[in-house]
């Protein structure tokens, strides 16, 4: 070999030695956390009792993560109950199999057993949380997962001093999964919640609590990022700060446009990140928050304290702030409907301005009959809910697994995309028809096209009356609210208001009390999606569908394969 042939091979095995090098040091293993969940004793309400958690806390212990990172959490089930995880908010790209919704895309996680989830980080940026998803089990098995902005950015507002997660949730005195149990084997509603909790605890204004309130100490002149999740079971609610001003200035993991106010709306499954000033007098000012227009809801209010630093007289109650009535859907439409995307050079907007896909969905509490009309519902009848009058039914194998591996009889994949029956929704549900009032119990899915652009259409009812504030949340992607309004939605005429330039990028989204709502995104995310109402008891009773996005042309827009691993049902 020549000399000059020589110098060329060595030139190139250098190349190829320091591209490696490179590749070494930019590649880094996926870090793994454990999780063990079991029962501890908790004390609240002048009562102790034990409940389910994640290592012993609640809430439970928060993640905290870069935009785009990847985590492995193992989750060892030490508990009673068969258990799942489900990262809401996150995309999990062609990774449905770490998703966590039970029976949708995995079997349980048995007692005894465990589970590796992978976490895998996209778009998402802001605040998001994970829970668990199997029965009533995420009442206490919660906690925030924190997506900072990746090393070398920072926030789209300036820095704020420091942050703290507000994580509102329920506390019932009994056993959640009896209450649930009990409920579905009665047919009728479930006990409500005894009390709501702020970082676990209930307040000053509830029995035995006023020495476990949770305090948020802050300093004169300096600004705090709050970072709120609504975790409760089945209301969604208000929440303001005592004579203090917040800025809204993200949702779901996206930053929205910032504008001021007294108070939010938040729904269950929604989070909102709020900008704070301490520019009040220094003293002790309550955080509280109550319940919004729920139909069976609990009234209650619970409470934190914000305590200035510095020497000064501390009052003897601290001040309370103006919350809306539970009533006040003026309120809660106001504030919704300022909340519209950054649409910044950094953080852009990709809404479809065309569709591909159109479902137009009816979401409803329905009955179903009893023998000898013997069950707590309505005239004897069972308590149920439904999408376009199809109640879910939870089938015996994951739905993810029978379409990953062709298994028939599980499922059928011909959910309506249009209302079986067309009246006046929302209209006094003693004009409407009988046939509206049974839904058909089965299990169906929606197969999506890949890459297709889907317009979704969320109609409330009124059927028996019990139209609600409705809470709809779709696993594997963030979507755009394009519109909303009151009464029935008009094909027609409605489109023409909606708003395809800045419309906030959600995951969960509230569709109005005798309204409807309309979202739209790219189904670029092949797998199996479960999309239900976040009020549980609805999700319980059926207000659920799934949503299956199909392989596209490619290696990158084919779902993953299953991990080595799946827990058996």
């Amino acid at each position: 070999m020549g000399f000059k042939n020589k110098f060329l091979l060595l030139e190139f095995l250098a190349f190829v030695l320091f591209n490696l090098f490179l590749l070494s040091m930019a590649w880094k293993p996926i870090p793994t956390v454990t999780w063990v969940l079991n029962e501890t004793s908790y004390t609240r309400l002048c009562s102790t009792k034990k409940i389910l958690t994640v290592n012993g806390l609640f809430p439970g212990p928060p993640i905290h993560l870069y935009k785009g990172d990847s985590l492995y959490v193992n989750v060892i089930n030490q508990g009673r109950y068969n258990v799942t995880i489900h990262w809401h908010g996150v995309k999990q790209p062609r990774n449905p199999w770490s998703d966590g919704p039970e029976y949708v895309t995995q079997c349980p996680i048995k007692p005894g057993a465990n589970f590796t989830y992978e976490i895998n980080l996209s778009t998402e940026e802001g605040t998001l949380w994970w829970h668990a998803h199997s029965d009533w089990s995420r009442a206490t098995v919660h906690g925030p997962l924190i997506i900072h902005p990746k090393p070398h950015t920072t926030y789209p507002f300036p820095k704020p001093h420091a942050e703290q997660t507000i994580v509102l949730a329920s506390w019932f005195k009994g056993d959640v999964m009896e209450i649930i149990q009990s409920a579905l084997e009665s047919g009728g509603e479930p006990n409500k919640s005894d009390a709501f909790t702020i970082n676990g605890q209930p307040g000053d204004l509830y029995n035995c609590s006023k020495a476990g309130t949770f305090k948020m100490a802050v300093e004169y002149g300096k600004t705090y990022l709050l970072r709120v999740i609504n975790a409760i079971m089945n209301e969604e609610m208000f929440f303001a700060v005592a004579n203090h001003t917040l800025t809204l200035v993200g949702q779901d993991g996206a930053y929205v446009k910032p504008f001021e106010t007294k108070y939010i709306m938040i729904t269950p499954g929604q989070t909102m990140d709020l900008l704070i000033k301490a520019d009040q007098t220094p003293s002790h000012y309550y955080m509280a928050s109550r319940a919004y227009a729920g139909v069976v809801y609990d009234n209650t209010t619970t409470t934190g304290i914000i305590q200035y630093s510095g020497n000064y007289t501390s009052p003897s109650t601290p001040f309370f702030p103006d919350l809306p009535n539970y009533t006040d859907i003026d309120s809660a439409t106001n504030f919704t409907n300022k909340i519209k995307a950054l649409n910044s050079k950094e953080h852009p907007v990709d809404v479809p301005k065309k569709v591909d896909t159109q479902l137009i969905i009816t979401v409803s509490v329905n009955t179903l009959p009893c023998v000898n009309n013997s069950c707590d519902g309505p005239n004897g009848s069972r308590l149920a809910a439904s999408l376009n009058n199809v109640s879910f039914v939870t089938p015996s194998i994951s739905v993810l697994e029978a379409y990953y591996y062709q298994i028939k009889g599980i499922f059928k994949p011909n959910f309506p995309r249009t209302p079986p029956y067309v009246f006046n929704f929302t209209a006094d549900a003693d004009n409407m028809p009988d046939n509206v009032l049974t839904p058909l119990n089965a299990t169906k899915a929606r197969i999506i096209e890949f890459n297709s652009s889907v317009e979704i259409v969320f109609q409330g009812t009124n059927v028996m009356n019990a139209a609600e504030n409705h809470p709809m949340h779709l696993h594997g992607f963030s979507f755009y609210k394009v519109g909303s309004g009151f009464g029935n939605y008009n094909i027609s005429s409605d489109p023409n208001g909606y708003n395809l330039e800045d419309p906030p990028e959600v995951n969960t989204i509230g569709v109005p009390k005798n309204g409807w709502a309309a979202i739209r995104f790219r189904a670029d995310n092949p797998g199996v999606w479960f999309m239900h109402c976040h009020l549980e008891r609805h999700s319980s009773w059926g207000m659920d569908t799934v949503l299956i996005v199909k392989n596209g042309g490619t290696k990158l827009s084919t779902m993953r394969k299953p991990p080595n691993y799946l827990n058996p049902c």
